[in-house]
């Protein structure tokens, strides 16, 4: 079923209304979509370079978008179906808890799944499950999101084919290392 919706996602880069597809796929992928946006806009800057930066911004604005769907699913969900259970059982004041230890380092993770290979999804969800303040959700996903997708357009737009297998194989563990050099590079400056 995945190998399908990847194959359909490429399909759909070189439809005339690629631009609107890209839109919709970045702003479901941000909740409830397993394709990335990125799947699109390779093929799509591939073909026209010239609109790397208006096919990076799109998915950007439909990503950040999609995410408060995301963050809407998690407050609410869990506000009329979560909490009563996990109250039922005793297990309340441990996901205050937990809640509390994810909002104190929530910028992170934000910025980590918005950038990153983890999907983004899962952090959308809990943040508005653990009611971190919508204000940093939504400044931090433009960061990390912006990060992201610019990142992807610029390398396409700068060295065009030759760098697709890199971005499609490699860019993932390549930001995942950037990201522990940004932490360690707090932390040693926090705590050294």
């Amino acid at each position: 079923m995945i190998r399908s919706l990847y194959d359909w996602t490429l399909r759909m880069a070189e439809h005339r209304h690629a631009l609107w597809v890209l839109a919709c796929v970045s702003f479901i992928e941000s909740s409830v979509f397993p394709i990335p946006p990125d799947v699109l806009m390779i093929p799509m800057i591939l073909a026209r370079p010239s609109r790397a930066w208006l096919i990076a911004g799109i998915a950007l604005v439909s990503s950040v978008l999609g995410g408060m769907l995301g963050y809407g699913i998690g407050a609410f969900a869990y506000q009329e179906i979560g909490q009563p259970i996990l109250a039922a059982l005793g297990k309340g004041d441990a996901m205050v808890a937990f809640s509390t230890r994810f909002n104190d380092f929530g910028f992170w993770a934000v910025l980590t799944a918005g950038v990153t290979p983890f999907p983004y999804k899962v952090i959308t969800i809990m943040s508005g499950w653990t009611a971190m303040p919508l204000g940093t959700f939504i400044a931090t996903s433009i960061l990390a999101r912006g990060i992201r997708f610019f990142l992807v357009a610029a390398l396409l737009w700068k060295f065009g084919t030759p760098v697709r297998d890199f971005i499609e194989r490699r860019l993932g563990l390549m930001t995942i290392l950037f990201v522990l050099l940004l932490f360690g590079g707090f932390y040693a400056t926090r705590f050294l």
